[in-house]
């Protein structure tokens, strides 16, 4: 009864000692997963299959969504190796799970993302829970940190080449301590006012 080649699990039912009947399940891709993961890799994303399904199933699922290096039949200390493995060779690596076995992973990875409607032991390894499973939240979450990242850098240029030109004129004395002070106000202001445009990030990213 058994098919090493098909993907899909099945749970056998018996009665009286025989086989009564014999259930077949297969795992149901979430809707936005395949675009998701397209998307990833089109930004530039290595993405990786890690988990403890079997190869055929594991493979299965991964020729739906597109993603082409799958690991499979890990135990949550394989997925551990793996991510440290990945960190030693100078990868940042963010991990998404659900479950329990995916705890440990996640607190590994230098971003762990966790899935609304998972375990609560991964929900509290993750340091990102994206709500109701939706995994185009998971670009969203990289599109706000990369431009959170852009602003800071862009303040902390503004705040050095602030200093560098203000500074001198303010220790050679041709500028009045009001007018020192002033600039150094509107400096602060236009680093906050900077800051405020990831708000614009925000909800532009939800609106996708």
């Amino acid at each position: 009864m058994d098919d090493d080649r098909d993907a899909r699990g099945r749970i056998y039912v018996a009665w009286n000692k025989s086989a009564a009947a014999m259930i077949v399940v297969e795992d149901k891709i979430r809707p936005s997963a395949a675009s998701a993961v397209q998307r990833l890799t089109e930004g530039g994303v290595k993405v990786i299959m890690a988990t403890g399904d079997r190869h055929l199933t594991a493979q299965s699922v991964a020729e739906r969504l597109g993603i082409s290096d799958v690991r499979s039949s890990l135990k949550p200390e394989d997925k551990v190796g793996l991510i440290a493995a990945l960190q030693q060779q100078g990868e940042r690596v963010a991990m998404v799970g659900d479950g329990i076995n995916d705890a440990p992973a996640l607190a590994q990875a230098d971003v762990g993302i966790a899935v609304g409607s998972g375990a609560d032991v991964a929900l509290h390894a993750a340091a990102i829970v994206i709500p109701h499973g939706d995994l185009a939240k998971v670009l969203q979450a990289i599109e706000i940190a990369r431009k959170t990242m852009s602003v800071i850098r862009q303040n902390l240029a503004w705040a050095f080449l602030y200093n560098v030109l203000a500074i001198p004129f303010a220790a050679s004395g041709k500028m009045s301590p009001m007018l020192a002070a002033g600039a150094m106000a509107m400096s602060s202001v236009s680093v906050v006012a900077n800051s405020l445009r990831l708000r614009r990030a925000g909800r532009s990213a939800q609106e996708r």
